[in-house]
C-alpha cells in the first residue's frame, strides 16, 4: 500500500510503498477514502523538518536536554545511535481520515467489514491506503455519508470540545479568536447550537469567510473599535465566553480576550498561545475562569480508554472524544453545518508533497486540503519485499518481531556481518518505522502480519523487541515453529506464560537440534562483569545494588499490569538475573517492602535475595531519586576483596592479588557482547547462552517479589 511520509533529518517527503498494517487486539482496519491535512499542526511539523540541525534544536528544547542526558549517561555512541535513529525514519503525517472498514479484531464489537466510519489520531488516522485504528478512535458514519466532509472528524471533535469547556447556553455570546480551520468549524458549531458568535482573526481573507459562512459578527484582529463593536455586539455586558484557536507566540489574544469578556466570562484554551495574561486589570478585577481544552476530549490520552477499549460511563462522563467525534458527524451528516466552503483544495495521494509545498510556501490561499485515494486498487496484505536478491541462506536466517527504539539502537547494529548471517523479515507496529528499519538494516521484506515470519521458511531465527504482553505469545509461536528466539526481557508477564513457556521448551529441548531460547538479559555480558567474575570467582558472595531508576508516569504502558507488568517485572528481572549470574546460583528465598505512595506502583522497593550456595543479594530500587545521579551501582563483596562497579563505566577491585580499577570511554552494559553470543551459539551449534533454568529463576523471582510485597512476607522459591 501507498503512504505518505517524511524524513525528519531533511525534510524529505515520499509516497512510499509499505506493508499493510496488521490488524492488533482492540483495533480496526480501514481503507482510506479521504484524509485531511490539518495545516496549521502538520505545517509546523513539516517546517521543522526542513530546518537545519540548528533550527530542529532550537524547535525542540526538551529533546535537546534529552540528548544531552543520554550523551552524559551513556556516551556518545548510544547518543549518535539513538539521534540518527530519529532523524533517518520515515515519519507517517495525518490524524484525520474517512473510510470504509476491511478487517475488524476478533474482540471489537460494534463494526463490520463494509461500514463507513470516521478516524482520528496521530500515529492512526495516518495519510495512507489503509490505517489501524483503535476502536475508540472511530465512529460508524450513515451508509450514505459523504465521507469527504467525515474526515474533518479529529478537528471537528477538538473544537467540539473548546466549546464544551465553554459551557454556553442558548443566546450567550462567544468571541472565537483565530479563524482556521479550527476557528471555523468552532463558529459553524457555536451558531448552530443558538449561541452569538464573533469571529476574528489577523488573516482578512478568513474574517470574510467567517462574515459570510460561520459568524454573525467577523472583525479583522487588531482593527480599530474592535473592543468597542464587541461591546455593543453583546449589549453592554460583554461576551460570555472567548474561544482562541490561533497559534501565536503573542499574549495580545488572552489579554484581548480579557478585555473584552463580561465578568466572571471564560477564556478557553485550543490552540497553541502563551497563558502568561496580565493579571491586571481584567482578569483580576472581573474574576475571569481560564480553561485549557485537551484535544478531542475525555480518554485522549489515556491508555486504558484508546488502546484497550475502555469506554467511561456515559451517566457520569457524559462526552467522551469518541462521543464529541459522533456528534460533530451528526451535525455533518444531519446538514446542521455545511463544511463545504472549508475545502478549498484536494489531491491524490500520488501528489500529496505538492499540497505541503503549497501550504509552507503560502502560494495561493487555502484552508481544508483533502487528500483523495484510489479505492479501485487491490489491498495487497502479503509481506513487501525490499531487498530482493538477497544472498543464499546463512547459518542464522533472522527476524524481527518488533524493532523500536531499543532493538534500532542495541540490537541490530550489534548483529554481527558475515556469510553466515542474513536479515530476513521484520514486523513492526506501522508499515513506515518497518520500511525504515528494512532500509537501514537489510533486511529482505516488511511483514504484514506475524504469521509471515513464523511460518516461513525464509527464517530460523526470531528476535521479539515488542510490548511485554505480546513476548511469551511470540516465543510460544517461534518455539512451537522450532525457530530459535531471542525475547527482550521479560520472558512474561505471569506464572501461567512461565510454565506453559517452561513446558514447551522442555519438550523441544529434549529434541534434536532444539531451537534456542534467550531473554535479553545483557549485564550479565558485559566485559567489566567479566572481570569481576574473573577476579572474584563464583560462589558464597554478598552483593549489593542500588539502582537509581527515576520515576516513569503512572499512566505509561510500561506500568500498566497488563501491558508492560509494571517496573519488578519488566526492569528488575535485569538485576535479579546479574546477581545469579555473579554468584552462580539460584534464589531459594525473597522478601521485599516497597515504598507507600499514592499511585501505588511499587518502584521504589528494597529487595533481599537468598541463593542456594549461601550467597545474599540486596537490590535496592529507587525511581524517587535524582537524574543527576548515575543509575546503577554495584558491590560485590567475597573472601576479603570487594569489587564496585558504577554504572557500566567504572570498576574497581579492592583486596584481590592486585588492585584493579578502570574507566571506559562509553558506558558498556553488554548488549553487543549478548547479541554476538546468540548469532555465534546458532552458527556454532552451541548451547544456550544463558542456561533455562537461570531464565526461569530470574523472571520467577520477579513474581515472588510482587508476593512478597504484597504479603509483607518473605516467600519461597521451589528449586
Amino acid at each position: 500500500m501507498l503512504q505518505l511520509t517524511q524524513k525528519l533529518k531533511n525534510g524529505a517527503m515520499d509516497v512510499l510503498d509499505v506493508a499493510v498494517p496488521h490488524v492488533a487486539r482492540g483495533f480496526i482496519l480501514v481503507r482510506n477514502h479521504c484524509s485531511l491535512i490539518s495545516a496549521g499542526t502538520e505545517a509546523s511539523t513539516v517546517t521543522a523538518a526542513r530546518k537545519g540541525l540548528v533550527g530542529k534544536a532550537m524547535e525542540r528544547p526538551q529533546q535537546v536536554k534529552q540528548v544531552i542526558d543520554t550523551f552524559i549517561q551513556q556516551g556518545p555512541v548510544q547518543t549518535y545511535r539513538a539521534v540518527m535513529k530519529k532523524l533517518d525514519a520515515y515519519s507517517p503525517l495525518g490524524y484525520s481520515a474517512a473510510g470504509e472498514v476491511i478487517d475488524v479484531a476478533p474482540d471489537v464489537s460494534g463494526f463490520a467489514v463494509g461500514d463507513r466510519v470516521a478516524c482520528a489520531g496521530a500515529g492512526y488516522a495516518s495519510h495512507a491506503e489503509v490505517i489501524a485504528v483503535p476502536a475508540n478512535l472511530c465512529v460508524k458514519l450513515p451508509a450514505h455519508a459523504d465521507l469527504g466532509r467525515a474526515s474533518y472528524n479529529t478537528l471537528g471533535a477538538i473544537a467540539l470540545q473548546g466549546i464544551r469547556q465553554a459551557d454556553l447556553k442558548l443566546g450567550e455570546s462567544c468571541v472565537v479568536v483565530g479563524l482556521g480551520l479550527l476557528g471555523q468549524l468552532t463558529c459553524l458549531m457555536l451558531r448552530a447550537s443558538g449561541v452569538r458568535v464573533v469571529g476574528m482573526d489577523i488573516d482578512a481573507a478568513m474574517v470574510e469567510l467567517a462574515r459570510k459562512h460561520s459568524a454573525d459578527l467577523a472583525l479583522v484582529s487588531g482593527a480599530p473599535g474592535s473592543g468597542e463593536a464587541i461591546m455593543e455586539f453583546s449589549g453592554g455586558l460583554g461576551a460570555d465566553a472567548v474561544i482562541i484557536t490561533a497559534a501565536t507566540s503573542s499574549l495580545e489574544p488572552i489579554n484581548f480576550a480579557g478585555r473584552v469578556l463580561r465578568k466572571r466570562g471564560t477564556v478557553v484554551i485550543v490552540g497553541s498561545v502563551p497563558t502568561g495574561f496580565d493579571r491586571d486589570p481584567y482578569f483580576y478585577r472581573k474574576e475571569l475562569q481560564l480553561k485549557m481544552s485537551c484535544s478531542y476530549g475525555p480518554g485522549r490520552y489515556d491508555l486504558n480508554y484508546e488502546e484497550k477499549g475502555h469506554d467511561y460511563p456515559a451517566a457520569y462522563v457524559r462526552w467522551t472524544e469518541n462521543r464529541n467525534m459522533s456528534a460533530f458527524q451528526d451535525l455533518v451528516h444531519s446538514g446542521r453545518i455545511n463544511l463545504d466552503y472549508l475545502t478549498t483544495h484536494r489531491f491524490k495521494l500520488e501528489n500529496a508533497p505538492n499540497a505541503y509545498d503549497l501550504i509552507t510556501q503560502r502560494s495561493q490561499p487555502f484552508l481544508g486540503i483533502l487528500i483523495e485515494y484510489d479505492t479501485s486498487k487491490p489491498v495487497r496484505r502479503e509481506s513487501l519485499e525490499i531487498n530482493v536478491g538477497s544472498a543464499a541462506n546463512g547459518k542464522a536466517n533472522i527476524a524481527f518481531v518488533g524493532a523500536g527504539s531499543y532493538a534500532m539502537s542495541n540490537l541490530l547494529p550489534n548483529i554481527p556481518k558475515g556469510s553466515d548471517v542474513r536479515l530476513t523479515g521484520v514486523l513492526t507496529s506501522s508499515g513506515t518505522s518497518a520500511r525504515t528499519v528494512a532500509e537501514k538494516f537489510g533486511f529482505e521484506f516488511c511483514a504484514g502480519s506475524a504469521d509471515d515470519i513464523f511460518n516461513s521458511p525464509r527464517v530460523d531465527t526470531v528476535f521479539v523487541a515488542t510490548r511485554h504482553n505480546s513476548h511469551a505469545k511470540y516465543v510460544q509461536h517461534a518455539l512451537a515453529a522450532r525457530k530459535n528466539v531471542f525475547v527482550e526481557k521479560p520472558l512474561c508477564l505471569n506464572e501461567d506464560e512461565l510454565e506453559e513457556i517452561s513446558a514447551l521448551y522442555r519438550t523441544l529441548s529434549d529434541q534434536q537440534s532444539a531451537p534456542l531460547l534467550m531473554v535479553g538479559f545483557n549485564r550479565r555480558f558485559s566485559p567489566l562483569v567479566a572481570e569481576i567474575k574473573k577476579q572474584l570467582g563464583t560462589g558464597s558472595m554478598a552483593m549489593l545494588y542500588r539502582v537509581n531508576a527515576g520515576a516513569i508516569p503512572a499512566d505509561s504502558w510500561i506500568q500498566d499490569a497488563e501491558i508492560g507488568g509494571g517496573r519488578i517485572i519488566g526492569e528488575v528481572c535485569h538485576f535479579v538475573d546479574l546477581l545469579i549470574c555473579l554468584n552462580g546460583s539460584l534464589p531459594t528465598r525473597v522478601s521485599a517492602t516497597a515504598l507507600e505512595s499514592a499511585d501505588a506502583l511499587m518502584d521504589t522497593v528494597n529487595i533481599a535475595l537468598q541463593f542456594a550456595n549461601g550467597s545474599t543479594g540486596t537490590i535496592a530500587y529507587y525511581a524517587n531519586g535524582a537524574k543527576s545521579l548515575p543509575k546503577e551501582h554495584l558491590e560485590v563483596y567475597r573472601a576479603g576483596a570487594v569489587a564496585v562497579l558504577r554504572d557500566f563505566k567504572e570498576l574497581e577491585i579492592h583486596g584481590a592479588r592486585k588492585p584493579y580499577k578502570t574507566r571506559l570511554m562509553n558506558q558498556n552494559k553488554g548488549q553487543a557482547e549478548m547479541v554476538n553470543a546468540f548469532i555465534t551459539a546458532i552458527t556454532g551449534g552451541n548451547g544456550n547462552p544463558i542456561p533455562f533454568s537461570e531464565i526461569h529463576a530470574a523472571t520467577l523471582t520477579t513474581f515472588r517479589i510482587l508476593q512478597a510485597i504484597r504479603s509483607r512476607a518473605s516467600v519461597e522459591l521451589a528449586p
